[in-house]
């Protein structure tokens, strides 16, 4: 698989299933994220992969109602930063850019790997880095829940239901960038 063939495959699933997640494919999805690009190179990104029953539990405790699927996916990595680890430009906080360039690196090699990654806000921060011993001048994005797909439904919400077989509608290209100057067409809100 390409990088143009990943991209394309790339969904954010909820119907997961199990996968032995083995410490080879920690290892891929780690160096997918180590290799990505950042600031003056100062990789302000790091992870825990959470994969034990006991550590599972912990996270799944700071899920937000409406992510119970999470409790299927076989690792959750919880990717956080520091913004003193990263460039500061003005107001230009390069560290949650950097971060997010290497989770769509790991969620990138997760698709060729066959597995499902899928990125959430939905949860509280506090209660999954305490639970993981992640301390607190970091700053916690995501928790990226991987697994593979499964056509079983069962514990997903009737609108997660709805929504799982097609792809979430995209903007339209016009709507995204323009050429040399900013287009009117750029000012469109998103919609869900």
């Amino acid at each position: 698989m390409n990088v143009k063939e990943a991209i394309q495959a790339r969904r954010a699933y909820r119907a997961l299933g199990p996968v032995e997640i083995t410490d080879e494919i920690i290892s891929e999805l780690a160096e997918a994220a180590r290799l990505m690009c950042s600031c003056y190179n100062n990789q302000p990104w790091r992870f825990v992969f959470v994969r034990s029953k006991e550590a599972l539990a912990g996270v799944h405790a700071g899920l937000n109602k409406g992510n119970e699927w999470v409790r299927k996916a076989s690792l959750v990595i919880a990717a956080f930063a520091r913004k003193d680890y990263d460039c500061l430009i003005k107001e230009r906080e390069y560290y949650l850019f950097d971060l997010g360039l290497a989770v769509g690196s790991l969620i990138l090699r997760a698709t060729e790997l066959g597995l499902v990654a899928h990125p959430i806000a939905g949860f509280d921060p506090d209660k999954i880095k305490e639970a993981l011993g992640i301390p607190g001048e970091f700053m916690l994005i995501t928790l990226i829940n991987v697994g593979k797909k499964i056509d079983d439904l069962e514990g997903l919400s009737e609108w997660q239901v709805k929504a799982e077989p097609t792809r979430p509608e995209r903007l339209a290209r016009e709507n995204i960038y323009s050429i040399d100057y900013y287009n009117e067409k750029l000012n469109i809100k998103p919609g869900k």
